[in-house]
Order: C-alpha cells, then structure tokens, then sequence
C-alpha cells in the first residue's frame, strides 16, 4: 500500500477552526487525522502541505515509523501537523486489518470511560449564571463537569474579581451537589504565589484538580504550586516532548497528567506518555479541545491505558451541525462514552457537510480578553 494524497479540510467553528487531515491510497483506504491548533489554522495547513513529501509514497501502515520520518527530516521537531498524519496512518491500518484502533493499542482496559462536560458555560460571568448551566449539565447526565471561572485574569487578580471567581466555583458546588466533580480551569493564567493562594481558598469546594494553575511548560513552578496545596494539579496540555512528561511526574507532586494528543506525537506519543505517568503511578486525562473526531481518537486511547482517569468532552455544547461532519463519533451516554468498533477510529467525515462552514479569520478563543466565557 503507498500514500497518494494528503488533502486538508477546514471547518470554521466559530471559536476555534477546525482542521482535518485525509490521507489516501492506491488501494482505496483512506485514514483521517485531525490537525487543530489553539490559535493557527493557516500555518498548519501551509505546513501539512509541505511536509507532505516525506509521506507520499510510502507505506502508511508503518505509523510510528513515518512519525519518526518527518521527525528526523524536519531536524527533530514536532508538530501538531505530523500528529495528524501519524493518526490517520493508524486509521488506515486499522482498516486495512479490519480492526478498530482500541484491538491494535493492547485491547480494552474497560469498556466504558467517564468523560466531564467543557464548554457548558456560554455566557455571563455571574454565580447565578453558571449555577443554572451547571444544573442542566447535571440532568443530562454529566457527573463531572469543568469550568474557568476567573474572567480575564492575568498573572494577579484583585480582591473584587477574587471574590467574583470564588462565589462562581461556590454556585456550581451548590448547584450540583457533593456527588458530582467540579474540575477548576486555571488555563496557564496565574503567578505561583496567586496558584497557591487560590487553590487554598477552594479547597472546602472539594474539586477534583485545579488545571494548569501556572504556565504549563514552566515544570518547576507547576511542581512548586503542587507541593504547597492540598488540591490535586493536573498540568501537560502543552507538551510537545515525552521528556516533559519525565520531569512532570518524577517526584510525584503531580499525578494527573493532561498531554494533548495532537501535541504529544500522535497516537503512540499519547501511549508512551501514559506509560511514563504510569511508572510514576499517575493517572492519564487527555487534554481534548478540539472536534468529535478527537474525541473517538481519545476514547481508543484511554480505553487501552492502565491508568485512565476521565475524558474531556465539548460535544454537546458545540454548533448543532458538529455532529452533522462525522458518522460514528461516541455520544455521552449516563457519563460515559465508549470508543467506536468498527475498523480504524471508526469515524467517517463528511466533505460535503464541511464545505458549508468555511474558515473565519476571527475564529479564535481569546482567553485573556472580557467575555471570552461566552465563546463567540
């Protein structure tokens, strides 16, 4: 089998444009991959493009192998670019044996994994607010749910949005009860000594991490933050190399860990970052922020990893036509999703749906700007 084409698919979600790789064959399979970035499209596209030549040609059922390929062509650098490609070699190769991607990655772990609810807050940045969005999350199922609520806080927050920030984690715990896990957003925002001081005040709220309280990469302030809080940090989203993920979990502050799998190398990268947290008795919650699609390529994963410990899930708070791109992405179901089986990811993507949404130039989530909550 010999890759023949690589062809690239933009879909203008409003707050963040999605971007689709399809790989094709002299022998009719194709494999779909997902190239998403936080806040490039363009570049990502003009780069699959271009690094498109190491593939072409060769045999896609050797995933890791082409990974490493362009790895070495591109003088060791890494991108979400070749992640894409990677997954949708691992799509074709499951086809191709007539299997679906969980059978290929060692076999189910369990055959249900619990996801938590993202996105569910579109709207003001008031307790009363998320207490009632929250509430609807609840009775559709969702047993844990996630949630930034510090505005467009940056490094420090003054006593009022202090204050705001802790009423609104104080309304989604009363409106949801003790049964249901809260899991507080710090996306990157704050200093250490503002991490420690928050992650304090929260701690009658019992939530179940506080994410990236600090800069991701910076390691040494994320262990800092950890060793002085009683609350779990999970930390990783920006990971690129598995060494970060070493240095993370070696001496044990941190033992939840978020890789992006479109970050970390792909499918097998995700595999060989769960098995370095697993050495370091750490639990594996992939980061996902991105389309359905990811969320099947997730789920295969997590359902093969020892040391699982939730998913991420945008799907029911996106554009009512996201579902309308895909055949065969898991829904939510009590909590829980479970990855597809038929051969491959399982998922099958719809060009003609796609082309009615194309790329806005202004699809971009701006985190640190007034309202951004609201996602439009």
């Amino acid at each position: 089998m010999r890759i023949t084409d690589l062809k690239t698919f933009i879909v203008g979600n409003p707050w963040k444009n999605w971007l689709f790789v399809k790989l094709v064959t002299d022998e009719g399979i194709s494999g779909l991959g997902e190239a998403t970035g936080g806040l490039e499209t363009a570049p990502i596209d003009a780069q699959l493009n271009e690094i498109s030549h190491f593939i072409i040609g060769e045999d896609p059922l050797n995933p890791t192998r082409l990974w490493q390929k362009i790895y070495k062509g591109t003088f060791l650098s890494t991108s979400v670019a070749m992640s894409a490609i990677e997954i949708a070699c691992w799509d074709i190769l499951g086809k191709h044996l007539g299997t679906p991607l969980w059978r290929l990655l060692g076999g189910k772990q369990r055959p249900r994994l619990r996801i938590y609810a993202n996105g569910w807050y579109k709207g003001p940045r008031d307790p009363s607010f998320f207490a009632e969005a929250a509430c609807k999350v609840k009775e559709m199922g969702y047993t844990a749910l996630k949630f930034d609520p510090f505005g467009s806080a940056y490094r420090f927050l003054n006593r009022e949005q202090e204050e705001l920030s802790i009423q609104i984690i104080r309304a989604v715990r009363d409106a949801v009860g003790e049964r249901v896990d809260i899991l507080v957003e710090g996306h990157d925002r704050f200093s250490v000594s503002t991490a420690v001081h928050l992650a304090h005040r929260m701690e009658e709220f019992h939530p179940m991490w506080f994410e990236t309280p600090v800069l991701s990469t910076d390691i040494v302030s994320t262990l800092q933050v950890a060793r002085s809080v009683k609350v779990p940090i999970a930390s990783g989203e920006r990971f690129t190399r598995l060494s970060e993920i070493l240095d993370l979990v070696s001496d044990r502050s941190v033992s939840i860990v978020q890789p992006e799998t479109l970050n970390i190398g792909g499918i097998s990268g995700a595999m060989k970052a769960a098995a370095i947290a697993e050495s370091a008795e750490a639990f594996v919650a992939l980061h996902q922020a991105q389309s359905p699609l990811n969320t099947a390529i997730n789920a295969h994963i997590h359902a093969s990893i020892p040391n699982f410990l939730i998913q991420e899930c945008f799907d029911d708070f996106l554009e009512p036509w996201a579902f309308d791109l895909f055949e065969g992405v898991p829904r939510m179901r009590d909590g829980c999703v479970e990855p597809p089986d038929l051969p491959g990811i399982g998922v099958e993507f719809n060009e003609t749906e796609a082309v009615k949404h194309p790329y806005g130039r202004t699809n971009f989530l701006r985190l640190f700007d007034d309202g951004w909550e609201a996602r439009r």
